[in-house]
């Protein structure tokens, strides 16, 4: 290896050690409840999100208001048809939340040390029920929207979230005129944490309007920055390019392209 691969190979390295990350804090796709029931409809109402998906992994806990639903994807009950997912992003389960009729809440809490963002990447979807209430999507369709807020949580113990707010953002999954398919984006941002008192944090999910929604595909990590902004070019870039220009004009031989 040239010294001038060398220099760029050492200078990444560097790079990525001193930039704060702490990496994945959980991750949750909902593909293994433990006891899944459908009580009806292609729906787990009776169970609480925490008794089928409590310690995933060893020791995490679940809070929440409310019922909190498991969807059944794929089954024949739901609207006569089944749930259906035709971008592939749900797998067999997703779960679900009212807006209105109750205000469904989901809390998990995590402890991101002297990190200053938990980042929160997830997908979100239009959806309803055809039974226990439902359907609660208005007959003309509507835009569900999100509301993720980050609470200060300095005792570390489970539950929805209620004390300091330290920051919250929200999100809106697309129209979906279709009741009982999936209609999937992805949220993609971070939350500021540098306010809390010593790291621990609650993140409580909310859906604020539309009726009823669902979400799948969590990933919470805690960072130095926050992955949902684009950062400015910075000198460190710059130089990263140069280094990487001069690493190819270096590797280049007479009759020998690259």
């Amino acid at each position: 290896m040239r010294t001038v691969q060398l220099v760029f190979v050492l200078f990444i390295v560097s790079a990525m050690a001193s930039s704060g990350y702490a990496g994945v804090l959980y991750t949750q796709d909902f593909e293994n409840p433990n006891g899944f029931v459908n009580d009806g409809g292609d729906i787990n109402i009776f169970r609480s999100i925490n008794q089928l998906y409590g310690s995933q992994p060893v020791g995490f806990v679940f809070s929440q208001s409310f019922t909190t639903e498991t969807l059944l994807v794929g089954g024949t009950q739901a609207f006569g048809r089944g749930y259906v997912d035709p971008d592939g992003r749900a797998g067999k389960y997703v779960v679900g939340q009212l807006s209105d009729v109750q205000n469904d809440l989901l809390g998990l809490a995590f402890n991101v040390g002297a990190f200053k963002f938990l980042n929160v990447s997830m997908d979100i979807s239009g959806i309803d029920l055809d039974r226990f209430g439902g359907p609660f999507v208005p007959a003309s369709g509507f835009a569900p929207a999100f509301r993720f807020s980050l609470f200060d949580n300095p005792s570390g113990a489970p539950g929805i979230g209620g004390g300091t707010l330290l920051d919250r953002f929200d999100a809106t999954a697309p129209f979906n005129p279709l009741k009982n398919s999936f209609l999937w984006t992805k949220v993609l941002n971070g939350l500021d944490a540098s306010k809390s008192v010593n790291g621990n944090v609650i993140l409580q999910i909310d859906v604020l309007s539309g009726g009823y929604a669902a979400f799948d595909n969590i990933v919470v990590s805690a960072d130095d920055v926050n992955i949902g902004v684009v950062p400015e070019p910075s000198t460190m870039v710059i130089f990263m390019a140069a280094l990487g220009c001069c690493m190819v004009r270096g590797m280049r031989r007479p009759g020998v392209k690259i």
